[in-house]
């Protein structure tokens, strides 16, 4: 069974500090390793104020790549783009941010081999992975869908691939790419932020249920071999 660490604050700044910090001695570790340092981040409003206090942070930030865990299949600069958020937060600190998703495309899944492709030209396995939830359990963009089995359960050289949720997501009702299970899995340090009661008990029903897990969050962790931090605050 994945062994979970849980984290709890009393409110969302806490919380940023905390994880912040954490995310900076990933870094400063892989700089000292091997000179450079590759991370996943998530999109979504929780870790907004994580990356405004991890951009402060004196690093060497032009040895550090950031990919987004997932994109929605958007251009550049449109508001539901994780890589604009990430480039507006990071790319002054002189860090590289490379997308997942360069353009809009009409065909999800050549935009997953894509961007598939970009990401074998860098340091494997990721340094660190931070992950969000929604509110149905799914993790990165790996929902319910028709590319589920997919984002499980592909090839583990397949880093990426395009997803098209079922049913489309209300709030961005566009198809995505995301990491698969394999690649995030992987990664050295894998990283949970959440806020709210209601994503707490599904956060642990998930974890609970293991591999058969109705939840995607539940099968994706269910298959990490190192222990999960889950920070979480109110």
């Amino acid at each position: 069974m994945t062994e979970i660490e849980w984290w709890e604050y009393d409110d969302v700044a806490e919380m940023a500090d905390a994880i912040a910090g954490d995310v900076q001695f990933v870094i400063e570790s892989a700089l000292d390793a091997r000179g450079s340092a590759v991370l996943a981040l998530a999109g979504g409003k929780t870790p907004e104020p994580v990356y405004a206090k991890l951009a402060r942070a004196k690093l060497d930030w032009k040895k550090v790549t950031i990919i987004p865990g997932d994109d929605r299949i958007v251009a550049l600069g449109d508001p539901l783009s994780n890589v604009t958020m990430l480039g507006r937060a990071f790319i002054p600190t002189g860090a590289r941010v490379i997308p997942l998703v360069s353009e809009k495309a009409a065909d999800y899944r050549a935009a997953g081999r894509a961007a598939d492709a970009r990401l074998k030209d860098l340091h494997w396995p990721l340094d660190l992975v931070l992950l969000g939830m929604g509110g149905d359990g799914h993790t990165a963009s790996i929902f319910p869908g028709p590319d589920l089995d997919e984002a499980l359960s592909g090839p583990r050289e397949r880093r990426a691939l395009g997803v098209m949720p079922d049913p489309l997501p209300s709030d961005a009702p566009v198809p995505r790419v995301t990491l698969s299970r394999a690649s995030i899995v992987s990664a050295r340090a894998i990283t949970i932020a959440i806020t709210g009661a209601d994503k707490r008990q599904v956060l642990e029903r998930a974890i609970d249920q293991g591999p058969s897990s109705a939840y995607p969050i539940g099968r994706v962790l269910a298959e990490a071999e190192l222990p999960v931090d889950v920070h979480w605050a109110p």
